[in-house]
């Protein structure tokens, strides 16, 4: 979906599905990889979004807002287009995904782990089917957000 530049967080309620920390690789290039840790959120209701915070070692972490759908069909088939796509890898020994991430400023690939994240996004499901995800939705807010961009004032 899109690097987070807006308010789009996640609720202090009380969370129905704990956040799942994942260790990842980042691929700096073909044989160099660089461990991080990723925390993926998710609210009931914004359910068609999951929340991905990049934990950085050093320096401010990175959030990104991935679609459940396109996190899920990544596990087994290509998934995405523009700036977020995800695909399987073709390793059958410890099975994993290749999740990119574009925009403007940077590029960056990183392969997880799939084994976790599936049956995470099959907790969040069994919460909010795929067929009522969108019905919290506040579309209100969402479209002015979309329209006017974060923090901007309507006329």
């Amino acid at each position: 979906m899109h690097r987070d530049q807006s308010p789009l967080r996640a609720r202090s309620a009380p969370e129905l599905v704990p956040p799942l920390f994942l260790d990842l690789d980042q691929m700096l290039d073909e044989f160099t990889r660089l461990p991080i840790r990723a925390k993926f959120r998710f609210d009931p209701d914004l359910a068609a979004v999951i929340t991905v915070e990049f934990l950085a070692g050093r320096g401010p972490s990175l959030i990104w807002h991935i679609g459940r759908e396109l996190l899920y069909c990544g596990l087994t088939s290509m998934s995405g287009s523009g700036d977020v796509r995800m695909w399987p890898t073709l390793s059958k020994e410890q099975p994993s995904s290749w999740l990119l991430m574009e925009s403007e400023e940077v590029e960056a690939l990183f392969e997880l782990p799939t084994a976790q994240l599936a049956e995470w996004l099959d907790v969040t499901y069994r919460i909010v089917s795929a067929e009522t995800e969108l019905d919290r939705l506040n579309w209100d807010g969402f479209l002015m957000e979309l329209l006017d961009g974060p923090g901007a004032q309507s006329a």
